[in-house]
Protein backbone atom coordinates (compact mmCIF):
# COMPACT_ATOMS: atom_id res chain seq x y z
CA UNK A 1 0.00 0.00 0.00
CA UNK A 2 3.11 2.37 0.95
CA UNK A 3 4.33 1.34 -2.53
CA UNK A 4 1.08 2.52 -4.09
CA UNK A 5 1.02 5.71 -2.95
CA UNK A 6 4.55 6.25 -3.51
CA UNK A 7 4.64 6.10 -6.66
CA UNK A 8 2.75 9.44 -7.92
CA UNK A 9 4.82 11.20 -5.08
CA UNK A 10 7.78 9.69 -7.52
CA UNK A 11 6.58 11.32 -10.59
CA UNK A 12 5.73 13.96 -9.33
CA UNK A 13 9.44 14.53 -7.73
CA UNK A 14 11.13 12.95 -10.91
CA UNK A 15 8.84 15.92 -13.53
CA UNK A 16 9.58 18.96 -11.15
CA UNK A 17 13.69 18.01 -11.00
CA UNK A 18 14.31 16.44 -14.47
CA UNK A 19 14.24 18.80 -17.78
CA UNK A 20 15.25 16.01 -19.45
CA UNK A 21 11.09 14.59 -18.73
CA UNK A 22 9.64 18.12 -18.82
CA UNK A 23 11.19 18.43 -22.55
CA UNK A 24 9.87 14.93 -23.93
CA UNK A 25 6.36 15.98 -22.63
CA UNK A 26 6.54 19.44 -24.19
CA UNK A 27 7.42 17.78 -27.53
CA UNK A 28 4.84 15.11 -27.27
CA UNK A 29 2.29 17.33 -26.64
CA UNK A 30 3.51 19.54 -29.07
CA UNK A 31 3.54 17.31 -32.00
CA UNK A 32 -0.12 16.03 -30.82
CA UNK A 33 -1.50 20.19 -31.08
CA UNK A 34 0.43 20.44 -34.29
CA UNK A 35 -1.22 17.32 -35.78
CA UNK A 36 -4.30 17.97 -34.40
CA UNK A 37 -4.59 21.75 -35.92
CA UNK A 38 -3.09 20.14 -39.46
CA UNK A 39 -6.09 18.01 -39.42
CA UNK A 40 -8.87 20.69 -38.53
CA UNK A 41 -7.16 22.51 -41.62
CA UNK A 42 -7.01 20.32 -44.02
CA UNK A 43 -10.55 18.77 -43.50
CA UNK A 44 -12.03 22.43 -43.34
CA UNK A 45 -10.27 23.19 -46.51
CA UNK A 46 -11.31 19.96 -48.47
CA UNK A 47 -15.06 20.24 -46.62
CA UNK A 48 -15.28 24.35 -48.13
CA UNK A 49 -12.88 25.02 -51.32
CA UNK A 50 -11.71 21.66 -52.70
CA UNK A 51 -15.37 20.32 -52.40
CA UNK A 52 -16.64 23.36 -54.90
CA UNK A 53 -13.28 22.83 -56.77
CA UNK A 54 -13.97 19.23 -57.39
CA UNK A 55 -17.55 18.94 -58.05
CA UNK A 56 -18.15 19.78 -61.76
CA UNK A 57 -15.17 16.90 -62.14
CA UNK A 58 -17.08 14.42 -59.86
CA UNK A 59 -20.49 15.42 -61.47
CA UNK A 60 -18.89 14.91 -65.13
CA UNK A 61 -17.20 11.49 -64.36
CA UNK A 62 -20.55 10.69 -62.61
CA UNK A 63 -22.63 11.67 -65.91
CA UNK A 64 -19.93 8.95 -67.29
CA UNK A 65 -20.39 6.45 -65.29
CA UNK A 66 -24.24 6.47 -65.62
CA UNK A 67 -23.92 6.08 -69.24
CA UNK A 68 -21.88 2.96 -69.35
CA UNK A 69 -23.81 1.43 -66.80
CA UNK A 70 -27.00 1.71 -69.68
CA UNK A 71 -30.41 1.50 -69.85
CA UNK A 72 -31.51 -0.08 -67.64
CA UNK A 73 -28.58 -0.15 -65.76
CA UNK A 74 -26.33 -3.15 -65.87
CA UNK A 75 -25.90 -4.67 -62.57
CA UNK A 76 -23.43 -6.96 -63.75
CA UNK A 77 -21.22 -3.43 -64.97
CA UNK A 78 -22.20 -2.37 -61.90
CA UNK A 79 -20.75 -4.54 -59.81
CA UNK A 80 -17.30 -3.98 -62.06
CA UNK A 81 -17.30 -0.89 -61.13
CA UNK A 82 -17.49 -1.82 -57.38
CA UNK A 83 -14.48 -4.06 -57.49
CA UNK A 84 -12.64 -1.52 -59.73
CA UNK A 85 -12.96 1.43 -57.50
CA UNK A 86 -13.78 2.93 -53.91
CA UNK A 87 -17.02 3.55 -54.64
CA UNK A 88 -20.83 2.21 -53.62
CA UNK A 89 -23.24 2.21 -56.11
CA UNK A 90 -27.28 2.09 -55.07
CA UNK A 91 -29.99 1.85 -57.86
CA UNK A 92 -33.70 2.04 -57.60
CA UNK A 93 -36.21 1.91 -60.43
CA UNK A 94 -38.98 0.13 -61.89
CA UNK A 95 -36.75 -2.90 -63.24
CA UNK A 96 -33.93 -2.91 -61.10
CA UNK A 97 -32.87 -2.22 -57.42
CA UNK A 98 -29.78 -3.37 -56.05
CA UNK A 99 -27.27 -1.92 -53.42
CA UNK A 100 -23.28 -2.82 -53.45
CA UNK A 101 -23.14 -2.62 -49.54
CA UNK A 102 -26.76 -2.94 -48.08
CA UNK A 103 -25.05 -3.35 -44.52
CA UNK A 104 -23.26 0.19 -44.72
CA UNK A 105 -24.76 3.53 -43.88
CA UNK A 106 -24.29 5.59 -47.13
CA UNK A 107 -21.53 7.54 -47.35
CA UNK A 108 -21.20 10.93 -49.15
CA UNK A 109 -19.16 13.89 -49.70
CA UNK A 110 -20.52 16.44 -47.86
CA UNK A 111 -24.35 16.67 -45.90
CA UNK A 112 -25.95 17.35 -48.84
CA UNK A 113 -25.24 14.38 -51.62
CA UNK A 114 -28.07 15.06 -54.05
CA UNK A 115 -25.86 15.66 -56.16
CA UNK A 116 -23.97 12.31 -56.51
CA UNK A 117 -27.34 11.25 -57.62
CA UNK A 118 -28.63 10.91 -61.48
CA UNK A 119 -32.26 9.92 -63.43
CA UNK A 120 -31.97 7.13 -66.14
CA UNK A 121 -34.26 7.97 -69.31
CA UNK A 122 -36.31 5.10 -67.99
CA UNK A 123 -36.89 6.05 -64.05
CA UNK A 124 -34.35 4.75 -62.68
CA UNK A 125 -31.93 6.56 -59.74
CA UNK A 126 -28.72 5.40 -59.37
CA UNK A 127 -26.92 7.05 -56.14
CA UNK A 128 -22.92 7.20 -55.69
CA UNK A 129 -21.03 7.40 -52.56
CA UNK A 130 -17.81 5.94 -50.71
CA UNK A 131 -17.18 2.41 -50.75
CA UNK A 132 -14.35 0.25 -49.13
CA UNK A 133 -11.36 2.32 -48.78
CA UNK A 134 -8.03 1.01 -49.11
CA UNK A 135 -7.59 2.02 -45.40
CA UNK A 136 -10.59 0.82 -44.48
CA UNK A 137 -9.84 -3.04 -45.44
CA UNK A 138 -7.24 -3.69 -42.54
CA UNK A 139 -7.53 -0.79 -40.14
CA UNK A 140 -6.26 -2.68 -37.22
CA UNK A 141 -2.68 -2.95 -39.03
CA UNK A 142 -2.59 0.40 -40.09
CA UNK A 143 -3.33 1.14 -36.34
CA UNK A 144 -0.79 -0.67 -34.95
CA UNK A 145 1.84 0.91 -37.66
CA UNK A 146 0.60 4.12 -36.40
CA UNK A 147 1.28 3.89 -32.74
CA UNK A 148 4.19 1.90 -33.51
CA UNK A 149 5.42 5.42 -35.07
CA UNK A 150 4.87 7.54 -32.54
CA UNK A 151 6.23 5.58 -29.54
CA UNK A 152 9.63 4.96 -31.97
CA UNK A 153 9.63 8.94 -32.84
CA UNK A 154 8.95 9.60 -29.16
CA UNK A 155 12.07 7.26 -28.29
CA UNK A 156 14.36 8.97 -30.78
CA UNK A 157 13.07 12.30 -29.15
CA UNK A 158 13.92 11.39 -25.67
CA UNK A 159 17.15 9.36 -27.25
CA UNK A 160 18.43 12.89 -28.78
CA UNK A 161 17.00 15.19 -25.77
CA UNK A 162 19.02 12.76 -23.36
CA UNK A 163 22.54 13.23 -25.83
CA UNK A 164 21.57 16.98 -25.90
CA UNK A 165 21.53 17.19 -21.89
CA UNK A 166 24.26 14.61 -20.77
CA UNK A 167 26.65 17.88 -20.65
CA UNK A 168 24.30 18.87 -17.48
CA UNK A 169 25.12 14.95 -15.69
CA UNK A 170 28.97 15.67 -16.40
CA UNK A 171 28.06 19.22 -14.28
CA UNK A 172 26.53 18.05 -11.65
CA UNK A 173 28.69 15.04 -10.84
CA UNK A 174 31.86 17.20 -11.46
CA UNK A 175 30.12 20.59 -8.85
CA UNK A 176 29.96 16.84 -6.85
CA UNK A 177 33.32 15.64 -6.93
CA UNK A 178 34.71 19.60 -6.54
CA UNK A 179 32.80 20.15 -3.05
CA UNK A 180 34.73 17.20 -2.17
CA UNK A 181 37.89 18.68 -2.83
CA UNK A 182 38.74 16.11 -5.75
CA UNK A 183 40.09 18.32 -8.30
CA UNK A 184 42.25 16.27 -10.47
CA UNK A 185 39.11 15.29 -12.73
CA UNK A 186 38.01 17.84 -14.72
CA UNK A 187 34.63 18.11 -16.22
CA UNK A 188 34.64 16.72 -19.71
CA UNK A 189 34.05 18.71 -22.47
CA UNK A 190 31.66 17.19 -24.71
CA UNK A 191 30.36 19.78 -27.43
CA UNK A 192 30.99 23.46 -27.80
CA UNK A 193 27.62 25.00 -26.88
CA UNK A 194 26.01 26.96 -24.16
CA UNK A 195 26.82 23.60 -21.51
CA UNK A 196 30.10 23.28 -23.17
CA UNK A 197 31.20 26.74 -22.13
CA UNK A 198 29.32 26.56 -19.03
CA UNK A 199 31.66 22.90 -18.12
CA UNK A 200 34.69 25.23 -19.53
CA UNK A 201 34.32 28.14 -17.16
CA UNK A 202 33.43 25.64 -13.80
CA UNK A 203 36.60 23.84 -14.72
CA UNK A 204 38.57 27.54 -14.77
CA UNK A 205 36.64 28.07 -11.44
CA UNK A 206 38.10 24.32 -9.51
CA UNK A 207 41.38 25.08 -11.17
CA UNK A 208 41.20 28.33 -9.36
CA UNK A 209 39.83 27.26 -6.12
CA UNK A 210 42.54 24.17 -6.15
CA UNK A 211 45.37 26.88 -6.41
CA UNK A 212 44.22 28.94 -3.62
CA UNK A 213 43.84 25.95 -1.65
CA UNK A 214 47.37 24.84 -2.46
CA UNK A 215 49.01 28.54 -1.75
CA UNK A 216 47.18 28.24 1.65
CA UNK A 217 48.63 25.14 3.01
CA UNK A 218 52.04 26.44 1.37
CA UNK A 219 51.29 29.41 3.40
CA UNK A 220 50.10 27.21 6.69
CA UNK A 221 53.23 24.95 6.11
CA UNK A 222 55.93 27.57 5.52
CA UNK A 223 54.52 29.26 8.65
CA UNK A 224 54.19 26.09 10.83
CA UNK A 225 57.93 25.29 9.37
CA UNK A 226 59.54 28.74 10.37
CA UNK A 227 57.76 29.45 13.78
CA UNK A 228 58.92 26.09 14.84
CA UNK A 229 62.67 27.17 14.65
CA UNK A 230 62.01 30.51 17.07
CA UNK A 231 59.70 28.71 19.37
CA UNK A 232 62.16 25.75 20.27
CA UNK A 233 65.07 28.62 20.70
CA UNK A 234 62.26 30.67 23.31
CA UNK A 235 61.47 27.33 25.37
CA UNK A 236 65.11 26.63 25.44
CA UNK A 237 65.56 29.77 26.43
CA UNK A 238 63.29 30.01 29.35
CA UNK A 239 64.40 26.75 30.97
CA UNK A 240 67.70 27.59 30.80
CA UNK A 241 66.86 31.00 33.07
CA UNK A 242 67.94 31.13 36.41
CA UNK A 243 65.68 29.33 38.97
CA UNK A 244 64.48 31.91 41.49
CA UNK A 245 61.00 31.99 44.00
CA UNK A 246 59.89 35.32 42.67
CA UNK A 247 59.80 34.18 38.91
CA UNK A 248 58.61 30.38 39.18
CA UNK A 249 54.90 31.19 38.34
CA UNK A 250 56.04 33.51 35.42
CA UNK A 251 58.60 30.54 33.76
CA UNK A 252 56.03 27.93 34.63
CA UNK A 253 53.59 29.82 32.88
CA UNK A 254 55.43 30.45 29.77
CA UNK A 255 56.71 27.20 29.50
CA UNK A 256 53.36 26.03 29.12
CA UNK A 257 52.18 28.81 26.45
CA UNK A 258 55.50 27.88 24.31
CA UNK A 259 54.18 24.03 25.28
CA UNK A 260 51.00 25.17 23.81
CA UNK A 261 51.92 26.91 20.28
CA UNK A 262 54.38 23.92 19.84
CA UNK A 263 51.39 22.03 19.97
CA UNK A 264 49.30 23.95 17.97
CA UNK A 265 51.93 24.18 15.35
CA UNK A 266 52.65 20.23 15.35
CA UNK A 267 48.60 20.23 14.59
CA UNK A 268 48.58 22.18 11.96
CA UNK A 269 51.48 19.97 10.01
CA UNK A 270 49.82 17.20 10.63
CA UNK A 271 46.21 18.40 9.56
CA UNK A 272 47.53 19.56 6.41
CA UNK A 273 49.77 16.29 5.81
CA UNK A 274 46.45 14.05 6.03
CA UNK A 275 44.21 17.13 3.92
CA UNK A 276 46.69 16.67 1.07
CA UNK A 277 45.13 13.86 -1.33
CA UNK A 278 48.64 12.86 -1.26
CA UNK A 279 48.98 11.62 2.42
CA UNK A 280 51.26 8.96 2.83
CA UNK A 281 50.43 6.56 5.59
CA UNK A 282 52.78 4.29 7.09
CA UNK A 283 50.32 1.01 7.30
CA UNK A 284 51.75 -1.98 9.98
CA UNK A 285 49.51 -4.77 11.55
CA UNK A 286 48.15 -2.99 14.99
CA UNK A 287 46.33 -4.13 18.06
CA UNK A 288 44.15 -1.68 18.45
CA UNK A 289 42.74 -3.06 21.84
CA UNK A 290 46.28 -2.68 22.81
CA UNK A 291 46.91 0.52 21.22
CA UNK A 292 44.15 2.03 23.35
CA UNK A 293 44.85 1.02 26.68
CA UNK A 294 48.40 2.21 26.59
CA UNK A 295 47.48 5.41 25.40
CA UNK A 296 45.08 5.78 28.14
CA UNK A 297 47.26 4.87 31.06
CA UNK A 298 49.79 7.93 29.20
CA UNK A 299 47.43 10.62 30.12
CA UNK A 300 46.39 11.96 33.20
CA UNK A 301 43.31 10.68 34.19
CA UNK A 302 43.11 8.22 31.64
CA UNK A 303 42.82 5.31 34.20
CA UNK A 304 39.22 5.88 34.98
CA UNK A 305 38.52 5.54 31.10
CA UNK A 306 35.83 2.09 31.02
CA UNK A 307 37.30 0.25 27.82
CA UNK A 308 35.03 -2.15 26.82
CA UNK A 309 36.62 -4.63 24.16
CA UNK A 310 35.33 -7.75 22.15
CA UNK A 311 37.65 -10.51 22.03
CA UNK A 312 36.96 -10.85 18.07
CA UNK A 313 38.37 -7.65 16.97
CA UNK A 314 41.04 -8.39 13.82
CA UNK A 315 44.54 -6.33 13.59
CA UNK A 316 44.33 -4.24 11.25
CA UNK A 317 46.86 -2.73 9.20
CA UNK A 318 46.79 1.08 10.55
CA UNK A 319 49.55 3.89 10.45
CA UNK A 320 49.91 3.62 14.52
CA UNK A 321 51.40 6.94 15.40
CA UNK A 322 48.27 8.81 13.29
CA UNK A 323 45.94 6.30 14.97
CA UNK A 324 47.56 6.99 18.45
CA UNK A 325 46.78 10.81 17.82
CA UNK A 326 43.10 9.94 16.80
CA UNK A 327 42.92 8.00 20.37
CA UNK A 328 44.70 10.20 22.27
CA UNK A 329 42.32 13.00 20.90
CA UNK A 330 39.03 11.66 21.84
CA UNK A 331 39.82 10.67 25.10
CA UNK A 332 41.95 13.77 26.08
CA UNK A 333 37.99 15.40 24.96
CA UNK A 334 36.17 13.07 26.55
CA UNK A 335 37.96 13.67 29.73
CA UNK A 336 37.79 17.06 29.80
CA UNK A 337 34.51 17.39 28.74
CA UNK A 338 32.32 14.82 31.02
CA UNK A 339 35.26 15.27 34.08
CA UNK A 340 32.23 16.97 36.25
CA UNK A 341 30.36 13.73 35.89
CA UNK A 342 29.88 11.06 38.57
CA UNK A 343 30.35 8.47 35.57
CA UNK A 344 33.38 7.92 34.47
CA UNK A 345 33.66 8.09 30.08
CA UNK A 346 33.14 5.07 28.42
CA UNK A 347 34.97 3.31 25.25
CA UNK A 348 33.95 0.47 22.64
CA UNK A 349 35.45 -1.67 20.31
CA UNK A 350 33.60 -3.66 18.25
CA UNK A 351 33.70 -5.09 14.53
CA UNK A 352 32.57 -3.18 11.88
CA UNK A 353 32.42 -5.43 8.83
CA UNK A 354 35.95 -5.71 8.38
CA UNK A 355 36.84 -2.86 10.03
CA UNK A 356 36.38 -2.43 13.82
CA UNK A 357 34.26 0.63 15.21
CA UNK A 358 35.98 2.76 17.98
CA UNK A 359 33.20 4.60 20.25
CA UNK A 360 34.16 7.04 23.02
CA UNK A 361 31.35 8.71 24.91
CA UNK A 362 31.11 11.50 28.04
CA UNK A 363 28.48 11.79 30.42
CA UNK A 364 28.68 15.77 30.23
CA UNK A 365 26.66 17.84 29.41
CA UNK A 366 26.51 17.10 25.57
CA UNK A 367 26.29 20.02 22.75
CA UNK A 368 23.62 21.81 21.12
CA UNK A 369 21.99 19.95 18.72
CA UNK A 370 22.96 23.05 15.93
CA UNK A 371 26.73 22.75 16.47
CA UNK A 372 27.23 18.86 16.36
CA UNK A 373 27.91 18.87 12.50
CA UNK A 374 30.47 21.54 12.90
CA UNK A 375 32.70 19.69 15.57
CA UNK A 376 34.82 18.29 13.01
CA UNK A 377 35.76 21.37 11.17
CA UNK A 378 39.19 22.90 12.09
CA UNK A 379 39.32 26.01 14.54
CA UNK A 380 35.50 25.23 15.72
CA UNK A 381 34.78 25.30 19.18
CA UNK A 382 31.48 25.22 21.20
CA UNK A 383 32.75 27.42 23.66
CA UNK A 384 32.94 30.82 21.78
CA UNK A 385 34.58 32.35 24.66
CA UNK A 386 37.83 30.04 23.75
CA UNK A 387 39.09 30.10 27.89
CA UNK A 388 42.06 29.01 28.25
CA UNK A 389 40.64 26.43 31.05
CA UNK A 390 38.84 24.47 28.08
CA UNK A 391 41.81 23.75 26.01
CA UNK A 392 42.67 23.17 22.64
CA UNK A 393 41.57 25.74 19.22
CA UNK A 394 39.35 23.44 17.72
CA UNK A 395 41.86 21.16 15.86
CA UNK A 396 41.82 17.99 17.93
CA UNK A 397 38.28 16.49 16.27
CA UNK A 398 38.94 18.16 13.06
CA UNK A 399 42.69 15.47 13.11
CA UNK A 400 39.99 12.96 14.31
CA UNK A 401 38.05 12.56 10.99
CA UNK A 402 41.04 13.44 8.85
CA UNK A 403 42.73 10.46 10.58
CA UNK A 404 39.43 8.26 9.79
CA UNK A 405 38.92 9.40 6.43
CA UNK A 406 42.83 8.67 5.56
CA UNK A 407 42.15 5.27 6.81
CA UNK A 408 39.04 4.61 4.77
CA UNK A 409 36.30 5.31 7.69
CA UNK A 410 34.29 8.14 8.79
CA UNK A 411 33.71 9.95 12.18
CA UNK A 412 30.41 10.49 13.44
CA UNK A 413 29.43 12.56 16.03
CA UNK A 414 26.12 12.26 18.25
CA UNK A 415 24.28 13.11 21.72
CA UNK A 416 24.31 10.28 23.83
CA UNK A 417 21.75 12.01 26.36
CA UNK A 418 23.94 12.62 28.37
CA UNK A 419 26.84 13.05 27.41
CA UNK A 420 28.73 13.00 23.59
CA UNK A 421 29.41 9.61 21.47
CA UNK A 422 32.39 9.59 19.36
CA UNK A 423 32.25 7.24 16.80
CA UNK A 424 35.30 6.54 14.54
CA UNK A 425 35.41 3.57 11.74
CA UNK A 426 38.68 2.58 10.82
CA UNK A 427 38.91 -0.11 7.91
Amino acid sequence: MRRRQGRPGHWRHRWGHSLRVRLITVFVLLALAMTAVFLGGMQHAFSSGWRDAARPIVSDYLDRLVADLGTPPDVERAKALVTRLPISIRIEGPAVNWDSHPDRRRHGFGARGDWLSRTTADGHRVTFGLGTLPWQREPQGIGWMTLALLLGLIVLAYAYVRRLLRPLDDIRAGAERFGRGAFDTPIPLRRRDELGDLALRINTMARDIQGMLDAKRALLLALSHELRSPLTRARLNAELLPPTAEGATERAALLRDLAEMRDLISDLLESERLASPHAALHREPVDLAALVRDVAGELEGGGRVAIDATADLPALSLDRSRVRLLVRNLIDNALRHGGDSAQPPQLTLRRAGQGIELEVRDFGPGVDAAQLDRLTEPFYRTDSARQRATGGVGLGMYLCRLVAEAHGGRLSVRNAEPGLAVTAVLA
